[in-house]
C-alpha cells in the first residue's frame, strides 16, 4: 500500500467479537471470519481489518488471552490464503493491547489499526504501519456527554503530536484517523466531517471510519441495517475532503462510490 496511490482504499472490517454493534457474532469461529474475510478480499478489498474486541460505546474490555485466541488464528490463515492467491491484500489488526498487537504483526498483519493512539512502538519494533485514531475516554465510556472546546482543533492537535512521537521513534507508515463516532457527539461527528481538510493537511494519509455508525442512524431515522447508503454518502465526502483509507463493513459498494469519485477527481478514463 502506498499512501501516495491514486485511488483511494477500501479496508474491509472483520469483527471476532461476540458483541460488536454491527456485526457481532457473526464471524467468532476462525472458519466463518476468514471466510468473511475471503469473501471482502474478493469483494475488492485492499486490506481487511481483523478485530477482536469491541469498541462499541459501552464494550467491557476482555483479557489479553481471550483477544489473541480469537485474532491469531484468523490472521494466520488469511496470510496464507492472500499469499497463495497474490491478492496483494494487506492485514490489519484492531487493537488497543501491545502484546495483541505484536502477535498480530508476528501472525501476518503488517498495520496496526490503533484507537487508543499509543502502540507506536510496537509498530516501530516491527517495521510495520500504525494508524492513530483520536478518541474521548474508553469506549465503556467514551458517548457520556463528550465535550470540547473546539472539535476540529483538539483532534487536528491530538493527532499532530501522535504522528510526530511515531515518526521520532521511527514509524515509517503513519495513518491519522480522527475517530469519528469515538467519544463525539452527532454535531462534534458533522463538524468534523464538514473540516477534514484540517485533518488531511497534517502531512499524514487519511483513515476515516463511517460505516453504519449511530449518528447515521441517529439524523435518518435508519436502524443499523439500513445505514449503508447514508454511510456511502459520507465515504464520498470523505475521499472529496482528503481521505486516503475509507474503512467499511460494505466493501463492494464502498469501493464503487468512491472509485466514481476518485475517477472524477483523477480524471481517470474507464
Amino acid at each position: 500500500m502506498r499512501p501516495g496511490g491514486r485511488r483511494p482504499l477500501v479496508m474491509g472490517v472483520l469483527n471476532v467479537t461476540p458483541d460488536s454493534f454491527s456485526d457481532g457474532g457473526l464471524y467468532v469461529t476462525p472458519e466463518s471470519a476468514v471466510a468473511r474475510g475471503l469473501q471482502m478480499v474478493e469483494a475488492g478489498a485492499d486490506l481487511i481489518d481483523v478485530g477482536g474486541e469491541s469498541s462499541r460505546p459501552g464494550a467491557e474490555p476482555v483479557p489479553v488471552a481471550v483477544e489473541l485466541e480469537r485474532v491469531v488464528p484468523v490472521l494466520e490463515a488469511l496470510a496464507a490464503a492472500t499469499s497463495r492467491s497474490g491478492s496483494g491484500v494487506r492485514l490489519s489488526v484492531d487493537t488497543v493491547k501491545p502484546e495483541v498487537a505484536a502477535a498480530a504483526l508476528a501472525a501476518g498483519a503488517s498495520l496496526v489499526n490503533d484507537i487508543s493512539a499509543s502502540l507506536w512502538e510496537v509498530a516501530a519494533a516491527a517495521g510495520a504501519g500504525w494508524v492513530a485514531m483520536h478518541m474521548r475516554g474508553q469506549p465503556r465510556t467514551m458517548q457520556e456527554s463528550p465535550r470540547y472546546g473546539a472539535v476540529v482543533e483538539e483532534v487536528r492537535s491530538f493527532l499532530l503530536e501522535r504522528a510526530g512521537l511515531a515518526l521520532q521513534a521511527g514509524v515509517r507508515e503513519v495513518w491519522v484517523d480522527p475517530g469519528i463516532g469515538f467519544g463525539k457527539t452527532s454535531a462534534h461527528n458533522l463538524s468534523l466531517l464538514k473540516d477534514l481538510p484540517r485533518i488531511a493537511d497534517l502531512g499524514a494519509p487519511m483513515l476515516v471510519g463511517v460505516s453504519r455508525k449511530s449518528f447515521i442512524g441517529r439524523i435518518l431515522g435508519r436502524a443499523v441495517d439500513e445505514r449503508l447508503y447514508g454511510g456511502l454518502g459520507l465515504a464520498a465526502l470523505a475521499v472529496l475532503k482528503g481521505a486516503r483509507i475509507i474503512r467499511t463493513h460494505d466493501v463492494s459498494a464502498t469501493r464503487d462510490a468512491i472509485g466514481m469519485v476518485s475517477a472524477v477527481l483523477q480524471g481517470i478514463d474507464a
